[in-house]
């Protein structure tokens, strides 16, 4: 999942990357800048230049000022690692009214020099410094992202229509069908799911199956349906109060983009600068190095202002918010315009981000976006529950510290699997009881639960690891379903909206034994408990001010409650939702 972040000897060298030189790494106090209010910068010095001056030039919608970082009365800490002192500065930033853009720049001055460095990027002028970037607004995240239940529909391999056969591609990278008419048909069915809101995978002109590569943002693929069919599935979502987010992608497009096309044949095009060549016309800067997705300079303001005006005529027309693709691609000063640009149109947009880091990296992101994918709650759940490489109380000592990271108005919409990675079921080894106890998790934990088209009913894949088509085989219908299977996730969803406690920040472990399997926590008037192991398990939990009538609405086990004991048998590998 997250590719070679996790290898020691690349966590080792971010690590200490992190440390030498002037870092501000979007440090913040708030994180969240608020209008009116003063904002805190922080920044570390390390290594072998000494600094007699740290400055922070701000440009506040047009107008620069600067002021100078001080360090606080103890401001040098000691890394063993490192073997040397670093040094912690800071300065207040004035407060900004609301509305504002704040765009700065953060240099050192080396001791009896003239010589300036900057962060984070430790360019020697401010014209190649790192730019840092903060949008100054009130803005919360939407009420009705707190409660969305989403279902994430991979639209090639989704449905088809009504009586419409599944196409058979000679490889998993041709095209299998799928509409935006066989969307618009299963509308019942995802409600079914108790899901309120839609993800839809990119659905532009495009020349691949995933669509992540288009050649249009105004202009429905064809081979999905047309514009029209999008804004009736946009206006008959709505009619059932259920959201639409579109997935958007500001990094990269196809190599057939007329844009592109136009600035490899023209030396005086004016798209040229749209894009960083290494050497015109066949060597550019592109999505991981692969030649069909030409990475967008976003430094420039005309494709800056092509890609905004994108985003804000999609929300006229009705959509309600946008899963912002590879996130990291495009600079934090594109993401400040871009939630300007949005939250001016539709301040209830919902914008969340693909971060696929570590907390630190999608903290950084914590003024631009109201939320991002949960990657590190995925990873947990899968190796806990689909691998068993995590034991329960590693689950939990995560679970405990990742809950009180990021602040409450932060989303972190969380899933077991996506069109990226490894099909749960298939990681679990086929083992359905697996997943069912890692779903129960994922739908009584805070962030809005996504489920991935064709994980409710036992979707899995081939082959091993290796290539992303894998995730995204057809989805089955009709008696290729498991039924049972189905009925679980419906009732997750059922009970999901049912208790909106189970949208909130708190919860309460008040069981773990990690010899014997078992689990169990609180959500407000919700009691959740596991038994991962093989065998039945009883658990006598301790548990205040539960209702004298709870009773296990999930699977149907059989509950005492005596006083403030709570008594339920178990199966193996089940679990229970009492309330």
């Amino acid at each position: 999942m997250f590719g070679t972040q996790t290898h020691p000897d690349k966590r080792l060298a971010e690590y200490r990357s992190n440390l030498i030189g002037i870092q501000h790494l979007h440090r913040l106090t708030p994180r969240h800048p608020l209008p009116n209010r003063p904002v805190t910068v922080h920044v570390t010095t390390s290594g072998g230049l000494p600094f007699d001056t740290l400055r922070c030039w701000i440009n506040a919608n047009g107008t620069e000022t600067a002021f100078d970082l001080a360090p606080p009365c103890k401001h040098a800490e000691w890394h063993t690692l490192e073997w040397r002192y670093v040094r912690h500065w800071s300065g207040q930033m004035p407060p900004q009214p609301n509305g504002t853009i704040l765009n700065y720049h953060i240099g050192g001055r080396v001791a009896g020099s003239d010589t300036w460095i900057f962060a984070d990027n430790q360019a020697r002028t401010k014209a190649t410094a790192t730019e840092f970037s903060i949008p100054i607004d009130a803005y919360e995240m939407p009420e009705w992202a707190r409660a969305a239940v989403i279902y994430h529909i991979f639209l090639d391999r989704f449905y088809p229509g009504t009586g419409v056969p599944w196409k058979k591609p000679t490889n998993l990278s041709g095209f299998f069908g799928g509409t935006l008419r066989g969307a618009i048909q299963k509308l019942d069915y995802i409600q079914s799911l108790g899901c309120n809101a839609l993800w839809l995978s990119p659905l532009f002109a495009s020349p691949s199956h995933h669509g992540y590569d288009a050649t249009d943002y105004d202009t429905v693929e064809p081979r999905l349906g047309t514009n029209a069919e999008l804004h009736e599935l946009i206006d008959e979502a709505h009619r059932r109060e259920m959201r639409i987010i579109m997935d958007f992608v500001a990094n990269h497009w196809s190599n057939e983009h007329p844009t592109f096309q136009e600035a490899q044949r023209n030396t005086d095009s004016e798209y040229r600068e749209w894009y960083t060549w290494q050497r015109w016309p066949d060597e550019y800067a592109s999505f991981f190095g692969v030649k069909g997705m030409p990475q967008l300079n976003l430094k420039h303001k005309p494709a800056r202002d092509a890609l905004l005006a994108c985003a804000q005529r999609w929300l006229r027309a009705g959509i309600d918010g946008y899963r912002l693709d590879y996130a990291p691609g495009p600079p934090h000063t594109f993401w400040a315009e871009f939630r300007h640009a949005c939250k001016s149109v539709n301040p209830n947009a919902f914008l969340f981000g693909e971060v696929v880091s570590h907390s630190e990296v999608v903290a950084s992101y914590l003024p631009h976006f109201d939320g991002c994918l949960d990657f590190l709650l995925a990873d947990a759940l899968r190796k806990t529950f689909a691998l068993e490489t995590w034991t329960l109380g590693e689950f939990e000592a995560f679970l405990a510290a990742h809950e009180h990271y990021f602040p409450e108005g932060f989303a972190l919409p969380a899933f077991l699997d996506n069109h990226d990675m490894t099909r749960i079921l298939y990681l679990a080894k086929e083992d359905k009881a697996k997943v069912k106890l890692a779903a129960l998790v994922l739908f009584t934990l805070p962030g809005a639960p996504i489920l991935y088209n064709g994980t409710e009913v036992g979707l899995s894949q081939r082959n091993p690891l290796g290539r992303f088509e894998e995730a995204r085989l057809p989805t089955p219908w009709g008696e290729e379903q498991d039924k049972n299977l189905l009925a679980y996730f419906q009732r997750l969803g059922e009970l999901r909206n049912q208790f909106p406690e189970l949208a909130s920040n708190k919860r309460e472990v008040v069981h773990l034994n990690i010899g014997t399997g078992t689990y169990a926590y609180r959500r407000g008037q919700v009691l959740v408990a596991l038994n991962t192991s093989r065998v039945p398990r009883t658990l006598n939990v301790t548990a205040p001010n539960l209702s004298d009538a709870a009773q296990e609405l999930l699977n149907r086990h059989p509950v005492e409650v005596s006083g403030d004991v709570v008594r339920i048998s178990l199966p193996a590998q089940s679990s229970a939702f009492i309330a």
